[in-house]
């Protein structure tokens, strides 16, 4: 799927971003019991920042979302959700390798955090994120850029 685009969010964008977000993580939420139906919206409310954010369209239509949110020693992948009808398409995949590059450039580490038993690890692992530490709730990971793209 080929006609997917990034731009900026904005805060009008926030209830779309709260829904999907409950959507997508509610499997996952739930096996690990952790699945309220107000409290998965509110955080996403509590934690939207447009300015580190691009919404993910696809031919012109609202599919995801994704933050990169600067950091003292690293920025913060975050809220990276994708429509259930999108998954599996290549656009995950397309829109991290875009993000990983301007990193890469920067010279910036990235961090982010993903759910235990997350099919979501397996994408980040695929793109240079290890294992930085974990507990019963959450895998947090790492990524060093890639040097090469620096020309270092």
């Amino acid at each position: 799927m080929a006609d997917w685009g990034l731009r900026p969010a904005s805060v009008a964008d926030v209830e779309a971003v709260a829904e999907l977000r409950a959507v997508v993580l509610r499997a996952d939420l739930e096996r690990l019991g952790r699945y309220d139906e107000q409290r998965v919206r509110q955080r996403l409310r509590d934690g939207f920042a447009p300015a580190h954010t691009w919404v993910i369209e696809v031919r012109g239509v609202f599919a995801g979302c994704v933050s990169l949110r600067p950091a003292e020693d690293a920025h913060w992948l975050e809220h990276f959700y994708l429509a259930p009808q999108v998954q599996g398409s290549g656009i995950g995949t397309n829109v991290l390798r875009v993000l990983l590059e301007r990193c890469d450039r920067d010279g910036t580490v990235v961090r982010l955090n993903v759910l235990q038993g997350s099919p979501a690890r397996r994408l980040y692992e695929r793109h240079g994120f290890a294992l930085e530490t974990e507990d019963a709730v959450d895998v947090f990971m790492v990524r060093e850029p890639d040097l090469a793209v620096r020309g270092e």
